[in-house]
């Protein structure tokens, strides 16, 4: 007998991944935790019966959510991490020897204690000593800054369950304090290309947020199971920054798929133009994707 997870992204799409076992399934008081092993993606972990990574193409998205927005910004010392509980984001942002420290934020202990015991490449750099990881609400963890860190990464799941509240504008109105003058934002908002998703909501709110001359950049990363979308956002006063760190500033990493960046000025009053948009910043062939 044949075994397949199957997800819905939308009543006419459908997308299916065959099983050859079950390894785990939990349930913490936040969510329902699965981790299944799979002949073509490898093992892969569902949280609520939503697809969250697998081993063979998680390096895709957690390569364009870290790297991207560290190419952009000049220096950055001190970094907040909001979900990535499985690690991958960590694990990235580990390799850069300039990072002084890290506070990652997750709700529910038992996905990083799950990820840590099923899926070890993933979360192999949790023990980094630069590396504090809190426990809590990542909604009320904001509340609290102020003008406190370089970049924010809001890795976070779907709407749903104990990520609801990170896509709402209050939370990005927090996140907005939080950062320091040349800061950046880069967050999670699911697929573009599907209608009715998160991603509509989240780019209304980064426009009722960023009030100031700033630049919303769109990265698409497609993963072999799905197309993901992240906003990544300078906070305004750092336009100039932006600018001088994409001329000068060219940290090489590996290609990850077909990476698209749009990048928009809002208008100021001395420059009412409307925004214009730039051009695709890479186009990589679909064949250099390797797991």
């Amino acid at each position: 007998m044949e075994f397949w997870f199957s997800e819905m992204h939308t009543p006419h799409v459908k997308l299916s991944i065959r099983v050859d076992r079950q390894l785990y399934s939990g349930k913490s008081e936040f969510q329902r935790i699965d981790v299944f092993d799979s002949p073509e993606f490898g093992r892969f972990l569902t949280l609520d019966g939503y697809m969250m990574l697998t081993e063979k193409d998680e390096f895709i998205y957690h390569e364009m959510i870290t790297h991207v927005p560290m190419a952009v910004h000049p220096h950055v010392e001190k970094v907040l991490v909001i979900g990535a509980g499985d690690g991958g984001v960590i694990r990235e942002l580990v390799q850069y020897q300039d990072l002084q420290h890290i506070d990652m934020v997750e709700i529910d202990p038992l996905v990083v204690e799950v990820c840590k015991k099923y899926l070890p490449k993933t979360a192999c750099r949790l023990e980094d000593p630069r590396l504090t990881i809190h426990y809590e609400d990542g909604l009320k963890f904001i509340r609290s800054r102020q003008e406190e860190y370089d970049l924010i990464i809001v890795d976070s799941t779907d709407p749903f369950g104990p990520g609801e509240g990170l896509f709402t504008r209050e939370f990005y109105g927090n996140c907005y304090k939080a950062l320091k003058e040349d800061g950046i934002l880069i967050n999670q908002h699911e697929s573009p290309f599907y209608p009715g998703t998160q991603h509509a909501a989240a780019s209304t709110s980064h426009g009722r947020i960023c009030l100031r001359p700033g630049f919303i950049v769109r990265v698409i990363s497609p993963a072999a199971w799905g197309w993901l979308g992240t906003s990544l956002w300078p906070r305004a006063d750092a336009v100039r920054t932006v600018r001088r760190s994409t001329r000068a500033t060219r940290r090489p990493t590996r290609p990850a798929g077909w990476t698209t960046g749009y990048g928009a000025r809002r208008p100021t009053r001395r420059s009412p133009r409307s925004p214009s948009r730039g051009k695709p910043t890479s186009n990589v062939r679909p064949g250099s994707i390797r797991p």
